[in-house]
């Protein structure tokens, strides 16, 4: 199916038809903020355990479940999957949506080293099938109105960004944050936030420095980043499953800077200063926020568009490869 035909286009002129592949917490999240989308639909769940499936289908109100993830993605009545299984599976599952031409939204990190996600972008733009990183972060309203603030020149030329992410434990060694078969560790759940932010700003760091406290595990869990960069800027970075941090961030230019407090990366409001004169500005959003990410999808799909500007997959790529070289200096190894 390719999604920038006039057929397809008139298929999804009344509502976007989406399909949940996995049944866990963050695909519950996802599915109640849909209902805050007049043009979207959850038609059908998949999961690879059919009772799974037809329980999630029960709970939300979902016409149809599939007892396989390739039963999902092969359902003609979707327009859209969202790939929301842990880590180390969002390969497999990513290509069979491809494979079967459905416009694809992936849960970060969209895989653990970066040349398994440059295969997936690989099919996608060789096949025309939209796919896109489930940053929500980079979809919120706050985030949108400094990003643009920034471009044009609201605090200058930029110094640093700050920004952490820490969660208060104790997490189960066998569960999924601290296990390294599923991926787990803090780096790539949630620091993979601060490095994003810091690139949403200032690029790719021409300079990387990390060092972490690793689990009896082999998975980080308490890791800090410095990066430097070629305009002569610094982010300071730091991600833990130990502690619960402040998660708020900074980002500091010439003329003045931008404050985001606690959960900065699902923000309602933020603060301007110049100087010792504060402006706060509120945005306040109904439901948790992912129906910001699935708007965009959307928004895509009826434009004909395969990639997402605002999250395009060379910027996934890139932070990916940021990843790598921190997962390589501090010795998180998903191989070993």
């Amino acid at each position: 199916m390719d999604p920038t035909t006039e057929d397809y286009a008139l298929a999804m002129a009344d509502r976007i038809r989406w399909g949940i592949l996995s049944t866990g917490v963050i695909a519950t999240k996802f599915v109640e903020d849909l209902r805050l989308l007049p043009d979207a639909e959850v038609v059908a769940v998949g999961s690879r355990s059919t009772e799974s499936a037809q329980r999630f289908a029960e709970a939300h109100g979902i016409p149809r479940a599939h007892g396989s993830w390739r039963d999902l993605v092969e359902d003609d009545g979707v327009d859209a999957i969202y790939v929301a299984t842990p880590h180390t599976a969002h390969y497999e599952a990513t290509m069979l949506s491809l494979g079967a031409g459905r416009a694809t939204l992936t849960e970060k990190p969209f895989t653990l080293d970066v040349a398994s996600s440059e295969r997936l972008v690989e099919t996608a733009r060789s096949a025309g099938v939209f796919l896109m990183e489930a940053m929500w972060m980079r979809c919120f309203p706050v985030i949108r109105r400094i990003a643009g603030l920034i471009a044009d020149g609201a605090i200058g030329d930029l110094v640093s960004v700050h920004a952490d992410f820490g969660i208060q434990g104790p997490f189960e060694e066998t569960g999924r944050l601290r296990n390294r078969a599923l991926g787990g560790g803090g780096l790539y759940d949630v620091g993979i936030y601060p490095v994003t932010f810091a690139h949403l700003f200032l690029g790719a760091p021409s300079e990387i420095h990390a060092w972490a406290r690793m689990s009896s595990g082999g998975v980080d869990e308490n890791t800090g980043m410095l990066f430097g960069y070629e305009s002569g800027a610094v982010a300071a970075l730091t991600c833990s499953l130990l502690g619960d941090s402040a998660r708020r961030a900074t980002i500091t230019g010439t003329t003045g800077r931008f404050e985001i407090p606690r959960d900065f990366f699902c923000p309602p409001e933020y603060t301007l200063w110049r100087g010792d004169e504060p402006e706060r500005v509120e945005m306040p959003f109904e439901g948790l926020g992912y129906h910001f990410e699935a708007a965009e999808v959307q928004r895509c799909l009826r434009e004909g568009l395969t990639e997402s500007p605002l999250i395009p997959l060379s910027e996934t790529l890139e932070i990916l490869r940021v990843l790598d070289v921190v997962r390589a200096k501090v010795g998180l190894d998903y191989s070993a």
